[in-house]
């Protein structure tokens, strides 16, 4: 299985997830690339997608949002998971919540979505980013919880495994079709 891992990141955070998830699924023996969202150029060496964005006042970034939209038709011929990141400290599920997500699975029809805690480090802000997490008392510090990162991408990984599995009888049949001979030689 060929998996692409694609994050929307501004300051970095989303993008360690991405990277943590890719991690992950080469453990588990997925091949994997991993890119910023605004590199990917093609989807035609994939079986599956993750991809994720930074959310800020509910939304993705806009470059996740626009991927999406465009490449809607490419991704939905293919599994795909979604992550956003950026709740900070003991965020109830109404700041868990995550506006463009419906419309995208109603595009995609993704197999999953999970919201992960983010990181607000004020030096690496500007100065609006900065006052705005003042004005509304935003919690500062890392509240990524990476155990559940990695136990999200190990469910992605099994599901991969038994998607490949259902495949391999499917591919010997169409093998079989293709090439009697050969199949018949390798049976004596």
């Amino acid at each position: 299985m060929k998996v692409l891992v694609a994050a929307a990141s501004r300051h970095g955070s989303t993008w360690e997830i991405a990277r943590v998830i890719g991690d992950t699924l080469v453990v588990w023996g997925a091949h994997v690339d991993m890119m910023h969202i605004e590199e990917v150029k093609s989807f035609a060496a994939y079986d599956a997608f993750i991809i994720g964005s930074a959310v800020y006042a509910g939304h993705w970034l806009r470059s996740a949002l626009s991927f999406m939209h465009d490449h809607a038709n490419e991704l939905a011929r293919h599994p795909v998971w979604l992550f956003s990141s950026g709740p900070l400290g003991d965020a109830g599920p109404a700041e868990r919540k995550v506006a463009d997500i419906q419309h995208v699975a109603e595009l995609v029809r993704i197999r999953d979505h999970c919201v992960f805690a983010g990181r607000l480090e004020p030096r690496r802000l500007g100065w609006i980013e900065k006052l705005i997490t003042a004005i509304v008392g935003a919690p500062q510090g890392d509240f990524r919880d990476w155990e559940a990162v990695r136990s999200w991408a190990c469910g992605i990984a099994r599901s991969l495994k038994r998607q490949a599995g259902a495949r391999r009888p499917a591919q010997r049949e169409a093998a079989a079709r293709i090439h009697p001979r050969k199949q018949a030689s390798k049976v004596q």
